[in-house]
């Protein structure tokens, strides 16, 4: 008996050798692909999210401002030292672990063990006293919010969950599964490395557990028209009657279209189908070098107003509502400003979700965005014609690094494991290519000179447009934890826009916020108003709160709107707009 297992204790010896001289193979390649990217990106070949001079201006003002005020540095030493005594009392136990919140340190072993307790205590001590010093930092400066930013970032990054030696749980599952979390953890490494050919492609979701029109956007439907860039799909109904008035939704082209149709149970799409709506969707191209040249304008008119055209076509109607998400609902804003020019009025309402109109204070995302990164980008997409899909990602990421970053970084390469399969993160990590014209005009003249509230700023092709013209009845939905569309750069649509407003602020936040169907638990309420005071802080002091989906709220103002109704509508099979293929279409599906 001895033997067999001294025998088979070599083999898995031999296994694990024999595995991990393969992964140290793999290891030396995988190196190779780092050092060309790192090449790159320093020869300005590859674009990076944040130059090293824009950062050191950013702190070269911010200790300027702190050395022109002593007291503040004397005030943040006593702060350091006041958190570093309680730091020791606790590694004596003088202090409670129930003070830890941060769930990073949520596993029982963190307080088990004496030394990791004092790693997590000293560095929760200096992150307390880095937010103090930075929530002193003035409002409204650009450099500050990258000093704010970034020493976040690099807090984050020190902490130690993140290290196999300072990490007890990740320790203790190197004993337990004899070296194999250690070598999984490497593997998995090493296909993100590989994937990201060099730049490290993060996996947050087990990528094989979701196939789209499988899995996801599974709600039956036809594509019927196509163009350079988008797909119109036309659901079938779900209900015997429909409300005369279609209605079209313009998703993001950011990422694919089915965050509105994910599975059953949280489509929107369906949702709206089985209120008894006819529901025509916009599926956008992922772009290539041959879309380089598509402006803002193309957007609108080869999106939704030649849907707009195609709709009236097929359903008779003259009007149709239009529901526009993120930078949909930005082009939806847009375009509902261009038609009251040149006076056109075939929206019968709009909605528009986690869409701003107000981009003086856009938030975190404001550190990726300014003069020098913008032409940094123009640079790097001369020759593309694109900027490609993963800078999006990191970028929005970062907005969340705990989460989004380290909280996987620890799970998938400290603890070998796998990512689980969830819907939101397979479609989040789908993410498309952007066209060099239209962002570069996107960003220079909505997101920098903030020129969609700015009457007569923008044009598009060649009619200057002016939001407040807009009389179409909008409903507007912000969500209260958004950290790429900040509600309260939402919420001037409600003084900006001419007419009707519906604002409703859900909660959670720009996906999970937007994407909340009614459910027997309700996870977030959402807050309404009858009056829309000037600031965003009045409006949330007064308004009511309501539980539950936003989701019904909005369908009841739609209804409220349209109460003629038509024989169900089917997608053709003959004649100009038949079905092309089936939903949801081979756009949705590119790489």
């Amino acid at each position: 008996m001895q033997d067999n297992a001294t025998s088979a204790e070599t083999t898995d010896i031999a296994e694990q050798t024999e595995r991990l001289a393969r992964l140290t193979n793999r290891a030396m390649m995988a190196t190779a692909q780092m050092q060309g990217h790192a090449v790159k990106q320093a020869s300005g070949a590859e674009y990076a999210l944040m130059d090293a001079g824009t950062l050191a201006k950013a702190y070269g003002t911010f200790w300027s401002d702190m050395m022109s005020d002593p007291t503040k540095l004397m005030d943040i030493q006593k702060t350091v030292g006041t958190e570093m005594m309680a730091a020791w009392q606790a590694m004596f136990g003088m202090s409670s672990d129930e003070q830890v919140k941060d769930k990073r340190f949520k596993d029982q072993s963190w307080s088990d063990d004496p030394i990791s307790r004092s790693y997590r205590d000293v560095f929760l001590a200096f992150d307390r006293a880095t937010d103090g010093l930075l929530d002193r930092l003035p409002d409204g400066s650009k450099d500050h919010m990258r000093v704010s930013f970034y020493t976040r970032q690099m807090m984050s990054a020190m902490s130690p969950s993140n290290y196999l030696a300072t990490n007890p749980a990740a320790r203790k599952e190197l004993m337990e599964t004899k070296g194999e979390s250690l070598l999984a953890g490497l593997e998995n490494l090493l296909t993100d490395l590989e994937r990201g050919e060099g730049r490290l492609d993060i996996a947050t979701n087990d990528e094989h557990a979701f196939e789209v029109g499988v899995d996801l956007a599974t709600t039956k439907g036809e594509v019927i028209f196509q163009n350079d860039l988008m797909q119109l799909i036309q659901y079938y109904p779900t209900t015997k009657e429909q409300h005369a008035t279609p209605i079209l939704f313009v998703p993001s082209w950011i990422n694919k279209f089915y965050i509105l149709d994910m599975k059953p149970e949280n489509s929107l799409i369906r949702y709206a189908l089985d209120q008894g709506h006819s529901v025509f969707v916009i599926s956008w191209v992922n772009p290539t070098r041959d879309h380089a040249n598509k402006d803002f304008a193309d957007y609108m008119i080869e999106g939704p107003l030649a849907a707009l055209d195609i709709i009236r076509e097929i359903t008779g109607e003259e009007k149709a509502n239009i529901l526009g998400f993120c930078i949909g609902g930005i082009l939806v804003t847009a375009m509902l400003a261009y038609l009251a020019e040149i006076g056109d009025d075939r929206i019968a309402s709009a909605t528009t979700l986690a869409t701003m109109v107000e981009f003086e204070n856009v938030g975190e995302i404001g550190v990726f965005v300014d003069d020098d990164r913008l032409e940094s980008m123009r640079s790097h997409m001369a020759e593309k014609g694109y900027l490609d899909a993963h800078h999006l990602q990191d970028m929005f990421s970062m907005l969340r690094e705990k989460d989004l970053i380290w909280s996987f970084v620890e799970s998938n390469y400290l603890r070998g494991q796998k990512p689980r399969a969830f819907d939101l993160l397979s479609w989040n990590s789908d993410s498309t290519r952007l066209p060099s014209a239209m962002l570069l005009w996107y960003l220079e003249e909505v997101y920098l000179q903030n020129g969609l509230r700015k009457p007569d700023a923008l044009e598009l092709k060649g009619v200057k447009i002016d939001i407040t013209k807009i009389k179409t009845p909008c409903f507007i939905l912000a969500t209260q934890l958004d950290h790429i569309a900040p509600w309260r750069s939402v919420y001037p649509a409600t003084d900006f826009l001419g007419g009707e407003v519906e604002f409703v602020l859900g909660g959670s936040g720009h996906i999970a916020g937007v994407i909340n169907p009614p459910t027997e638990r309700p996870k977030y309420n959402y807050l309404t108003s009858a009056t829309y005071p000037a600031s965003p802080e009045e409006f949330e002091a007064q308004a009511e709160v309501n539980e539950g989906s936003w989701w019904p709220h909005w369908a009841r103002w739609l209804d409220a709107r349209d109460s003629k109704t038509v024989a169900a509508r089917k997608p053709a099979t003959k004649g100009k707009f038949k079905a092309i293929e089936a939903a949801p279409g081979s756009y949705v599906k590119a790489d």
